[in-house]
């Protein structure tokens, strides 16, 4: 009969051996209070620098004209936010509302055929082999690099002569362009769809459309709401591009005309109907956001590839 041969001390068995110690998770480390301390101050430095204008702009559109400048301009006074909103729409005969209705067609058409375009480029970019594939691409990227400002003359004297100037397209075609969203569509398609799945697609007889459109553009919903976002919060800021395209009040966006409206003061229009115009632009972006974050997901392909 055999016996097990002695152990020392020293000894430790192999399972011991080869098992790692544990690494403690992050939310059980324990980090300096003065590092934390830091950490708060910092962000509460960001947050009020983000939400105090916000603050400002919500107080100071519920003031009247008499209450603007001779009240505290950080607390409410009397509430005449309803009356400011019926003001704003019935200034200049409601130029406001056609403003507003431009506004989205430059935005929400701009930055939807944008998005496709994107789709698809993207797409093709990232699963397709084709000669001149790496120089389409480096050519988005340094697109993607360059100030978009710079376009603009150009972009007028091209329009000048082919009459395009002061015309809804002169706004409206170079919004329908993103080399940030050909690059991101690009980007994401390349590590999110799986060859395997394609493959899979073509062996039962899918053509490419089909295969894009059902299969492709699902699992890119992601970078495409990420896409529109962009676009459309770009098209919505925009100032420089119009005011050098349109000479005409009703083909001018909110962004433009607010402005307009802050030089005329000395024309009659009050300074708060600025303020409450700019209180209405921004809802919008606040509506779009919170209806489109739901859609940013992740891990869309779980359970696609076997």
């Amino acid at each position: 009969m055999t016996t097990a041969p002695p152990r020392t001390p020293n000894s430790v068995p192999l399972a011991a051996q080869s098992r790692k110690p544990s690494r403690m998770p992050w939310r059980q480390q324990r980090v300096p209070f003065s590092a934390r301390a830091l950490s708060f101050i910092v962000m509460g430095v960001f947050a009020l620098y983000s939400l105090v204008p916000i603050w400002w702009l919500v107080v100071t559109a519920t003031k009247s004209s008499e209450d603007l400048f001779t009240t505290n301009p950080m607390w409410f006074s009397d509430f005449s936010l309803w009356g400011n909103i019926t003001d704003v729409f019935q200034q200049q005969d409601g130029i406001f509302a056609v403003w507003a209705g431009n506004t989205v067609i430059y935005c929400v058409g701009g930055a939807a055929i944008s998005t496709m375009l994107a789709a698809m480029a993207g797409y093709a970019l990232g699963k397709y082999e084709f000669p001149g594939r790496k120089l389409v691409s480096n050519a988005i990227l340094a697109a993607v690099l360059v100030p978009g400002v710079l376009f603009a003359l150009p972009l007028y004297l091209m329009f000048s002569e082919i009459s395009l100037v002061n015309t809804y397209w002169s706004v409206l075609l170079p919004s329908l362009v993103s080399p940030f969203g050909v690059f991101l569509a690009s980007t994401y398609a390349t590590q999110a769809i799986p060859n395997e799945l394609l493959e899979a697609a073509r062996i039962d007889g899918a053509s490419e459309p089909r295969i894009f459109w059902r299969i492709g553009f699902p699992i890119m919903a992601p970078a495409l709401v990420t896409v529109f976002l962009f676009q459309f919060v770009a098209i919505w800021g925009n100032y420089l591009l119009p005011v050098l395209m349109l000479n005409n009040d009703t083909l001018q966006p909110l962004s433009v005309g607010l402005v307009n409206w802050r030089e005329r003061l000395s024309q009659g229009i009050p300074y708060n109907m600025t303020i409450t115009g700019s209180l209405l632009t921004v809802v919008p972006l606040l509506i779009a956001f919170s209806v489109l974050q739901r859609y940013w997901r992740s891990d869309l392909t779980a359970g696609g590839v076997k």
